[in-house]
């Protein structure tokens, strides 16, 4: 009894070949990407929904638009960009993933990503966990306060807050003060030992960016600029990111 065929391709166009094709070198050749398993081997999401950076971007680059849809695997994904420095093509896979991120309707993204982004635009400390400017001074004075008496050699180490000028303008993970704020102190310690000029705002301090995760290009984009301009008013020379 013969078997009936397997037909590839058909009609049917990927909506992500091109986006595919923008982020290969030497004009969206899709033969470059050599299948070597390099992007795979270092990737924290490697083997999670049965998936991996290499299957992702071949399924892409073969118009399986339905499958990489239908799976998780894209809000797994860290965009730590580990795949693209060790790609020796230097493809780059987080930009394909915040793609198909963007694609999705924002009612059916993690509701937790969601969630953040929306909390963080409330305010204009950009916190995802509703930290106030008050409730984040308070929390660093009191922790400060704790660590100068504990700790002796500590006793003359600054936490500032909106010191104008300052050479660093430091973001923190608004997570770390809420729920672990013994946390932020090892930086502390390190800015203080090499005698840095630097300082929190109180707007704009938090670091991290849940709009950017969902591929909100407008949403991100708010939060980045509200943090920029904190760092302009108080004229800081350079903005440290600890995300």
């Amino acid at each position: 009894m013969a078997e009936a065929a397997i037909k590839l391709g058909g009609k049917k166009k990927s909506m992500f070949i091109d986006k595919v094709k923008e982020i290969l070198p030497e004009g969206g050749n899709l033969n470059l990407c050599l299948t070597c398993g390099a992007c795979s081997s270092g990737c924290p999401a490697t083997g999670l929904e049965g998936m991996d950076p290499r299957k992702f971007l071949r399924m892409a680059a073969l118009g399986m638009d339905e499958e990489i849809l239908s799976s998780n695997w894209a809000w797994m994904c860290t965009m730590c960009q580990r795949c693209i420095y060790v790609c020796p093509m230097k493809i780059d896979i987080p930009q394909l993933v915040f793609n198909i991120r963007a694609s999705w309707p924002r009612e059916k993204k993690p509701k937790g990503i969601v969630g953040s982004c929306d909390m963080a635009l409330r305010s204009d400390t950009c916190s995802a966990m509703g930290a106030t400017a008050e409730d984040f001074q308070f929390v660093v004075e009191d922790v400060l306060a704790e660590y100068q008496e504990g700790q002796p050699e500590f006793a003359e180490m600054e936490a500032p807050i909106d010191k104008v000028g300052a050479e660093f303008f430091l973001n923190q993970n608004s997570r770390e003060p809420v729920t672990e704020p013994d946390e932020m102190v090892p930086l502390w310690k390190i800015l203080n030992l090499v005698g840095a000029d630097w300082t929190y705002g109180s707007a704009g301090w938090a670091a991290e960016n849940y709009c950017l995760f969902m591929a909100e290009n407008e949403t991100w984009k708010r939060i980045v600029e509200v943090k920029a301009k904190a760092v302009d008013d108080l004229n800081c020379k350079v903005w440290l990111n600890t995300e």
